[in-house]
């Protein structure tokens, strides 16, 4: 089991809250809220060691596109690149879902979008 942590500039505060995805195999778990401060923050345990530049490299390309001040949690079980950015989009679409719903917290479970 490692756990990696990986912290990214933010430009717009979050009020809302997801939760994406299970730990199964092959798949991970997403929790995703506001953070205290202008910046995201991520904590991932995975249960996959040695991958920490894959890691990295998915994330540096997800915060390229979103910019929320964000804690978000993955806790991993052997996805592939493709299912962590599938699961990141997901949970933004649960926030953006909840935004325009009057700010209820988005939930969803199972695979979704080929994931």
């Amino acid at each position: 089991m490692e756990h990696l942590t990986f912290e990214y500039p933010a430009q717009r505060a979050l009020t809302a809250r997801a939760h994406v995805g299970v730990v199964g195999s092959g798949d991970l778990e997403v929790l995703l809220s506001p953070a205290a401060s202008m910046t995201a923050t991520v904590d991932v345990r995975t249960s996959v060691d040695g991958y920490s530049h894959i890691w990295k490299s998915v994330l540096d390309r997800f915060f390229q596109r979103y910019d929320g001040a964000a804690h978000i949690e993955i806790n991993d079980f052997g996805a592939t690149p493709g299912v962590v950015a599938l699961r990141l989009a997901e949970a933004i679409e649960a926030i953006d879902a909840g935004a325009a719903n009057g700010g209820a917290q988005g939930s969803t479970s199972g695979a979704r979008g080929g994931a």
